[in-house]
């Protein structure tokens, strides 16, 4: 029985000898660079920055809507932060690097830095929910909401969408 615990134990601190230099030996993951030149919001164009939704009913539910943003600049854009105009809207970002969010409005949650690169040439989706039962039976009417992109010192992005809601 000492015999067998005794083997057991010795393999036991081979696999982990083993394992501490297949760490040590295995590559290095390349870790991303950011370039040094970093391009500015104005360097992404809209294919649309507005969008009607037209009419739209509360008992409907929501609605969506996506704008194609593309960098047209010659540096990577960081959008560093995105939030909405109103907590009846939320947005989110998918970029080569995936989908992240949904954002709201500051003060209705907290608004995280996002640090989404769009590359030279890429195109980024910003995807725009909005739920026009959220202000109950006074939210009926014509309705304007903005979906803010920021990166730095640039002036943002604002995306704008309007609807009349209805019942």
């Amino acid at each position: 029985m000492k015999h067998t615990k005794n083997i057991a134990l010795a393999l036991i601190v081979v696999f982990i000898l083993l394992g501490g230099l297949m760490l040590i030996a295995r590559p290095k993951s390349e870790t991303p660079q950011v370039a040094t030149a970093v391009g500015t919001l104005a360097d992404l164009k809209a294919g649309e920055d507005t969008f009607d939704f037209g009419s739209v009913s509360m008992a409907a539910g929501k609605v969506s809507h996506t704008f194609k943003v593309k960098n047209e600049g010659a540096d990577p854009v960081v959008v560093t932060k995105m939030f909405t105009s109103c907590m009846c809207t939320s947005a989110s970002i998918t970029t080569k690097e995936g989908k992240m969010g949904p954002f709201g409005m500051p003060g209705h949650g907290f608004i995280p830095a996002i640090n989404r690169v769009i590359t030279p040439g890429e195109e980024a989706a910003v995807e725009v929910v909005f739920d026009p039962a959220a202000h109950g039976p006074a939210g009926v009417g014509r309705i304007e909401r903005v979906v803010t992109l920021e990166s730095g010192d640039s002036e943002p992005l604002k995306l704008g969408f309007g609807a009349t809601v209805t019942p």
